[in-house]
Parts: C-alpha cells; structure tokens; sequence
C-alpha cells in the first residue's frame, strides 16, 4: 500500500478514536475505575496523538548507500518484521495501545493487540473503528484473552516481535518464550506501581492531590 495511503487511514483512525472518545474512557472507567477528568480524557488523547504522530513518518524511513570505492554496491534498506503484537497492561488499555501498535503500523507491520482480561472494553471497542479508518483486514488486529493468550502470542512461529508492558515476573517468561521460540524481538516495560514516600513536615494537601494525580 503506498505510503499516502497508509498514512490517511492512520490518521482517521485517530479521528474516529478522537470522535468517539468519552465512550471509549466510559469503557475503561467501567473496568479500571479511573474518572474521566484526570485519566480518561489524557488517555484516550494519548493514542490520538500517537497514531497522528506516527502516521507523518511513515514516508521519511529513507535508507542509506555507502561509496563504492572497493568495488561493491552497499545498500542499507529498512524493512518491516512482519507481524507483530503488543500486550496491553492494565492500567493504559487505550494509550499503551497507541505507543505499541503506531509506530509498529507506520513501518509497515501488521499488529495484534492483546488487551488486559482486566480491562478490555475499550481495546475491545476499537475493532469497528478499525475497520471504518479502513485498515486491510488483519493488519490490525485485537485478540483478547488471559495470560495463556499472551503466552501463544510470545511463543508463535510467526510473530516477530513482542512489545510488553506489566510485571517483571511475567517480562522474564516472555523473553523466555522468545528465546525458545522463534527468537523475536522483545521490549519490555516492567516495574511497580510508583510508590510515594510523604514525610511528616509535607503540605498534606498537596502531597494527596499530587500522589493521587500520579497514579489514580
């Protein structure tokens, strides 16, 4: 598909998800329970912004030639993996699917999104949208499922590529499953849950605005 065309169907992709925003929030908050205010709205702006972002680079990945003073033709030529997938957490159903599947799509993969048993509404919700932005059949994809799912997807033959966001105990079994399998690429984003320390001498007040804000 030329580059043109790929890149209008991203970005009203991002349209449609901007259009329909407040209902896709109402869908995570219906799960996660984070208010529309301080997470929905940034959410849902997270992926529009994302999917515009990356829809304008999908026409700049030149590549590179070298002289030839030795006598050989030296080409670098950037190509896609293929298939791909992203394994949402539950806490950024909808933003963490834009930061995962974007880029991805812009260089030409085709991606599968594995949202959270949690809280999979809205990736869930997604799928209309994606076939009104006019993406191809299969090429973006939402497959939704526990943990046994995320382990097909990281042990499949023919994903090339694993984007994870979650615990370091389940990133250490997927780089595992990686590495038996196919040896596909891997990212991941492990960690806690931001802890806060709040002394006694702090402006209460603040401190419960700011480590709300921070996590809730």
């Amino acid at each position: 598909m030329p580059p043109i065309q790929r890149r209008d169907i991203m970005l009203k992709f991002a349209a449609l998800v901007e259009e329909h925003g407040e209902a896709l929030a109402e869908l995570t908050r219906i799960t996660l329970g984070a208010p529309y205010g301080s997470f929905g709205k940034f959410e849902t702006g997270l992926i529009v912004e994302t999917f515009k972002y990356n829809a304008g680079w999908i026409d700049k990945f030149a590549g590179e030639s070298f002289p030839q003073e030795d006598g050989f033709l030296k080409i670098v030529r950037n190509e896609p993996l293929g298939v791909v997938c992203g394994i949402v957490p539950w806490n950024g159903p909808l933003g963490s699917v834009g930061l995962k599947a974007a880029p991805a799509l812009a260089t030409g993969n085709c991606f599968i999104i594995k949202p959270s048993e949690k809280t999979p509404f809205a990736s869930l919700a997604l799928g209309p949208l994606i076939k009104e932005a006019g993406f191809p059949p299969g090429v973006l994809q939402v497959l939704s499922g526990d943990g046994s799912t995320g382990a097909l997807l990281a042990s499949h033959m023919r994903i090339r590529k694993v984007s994870f966001t979650g615990s370091i105990s389940t990133g250490k079994k997927i780089q595992e499953m990686a590495a038996r399998s196919n040896l596909k690429r891997v990212t991941l984003e492990l960690g806690g849950k931001s802890p806060a320390v709040i002394f006694d001498d702090a402006n209460l007040e603040n401190a419960i605005t700011w480590t709300a804000n921070a996590i809730t």
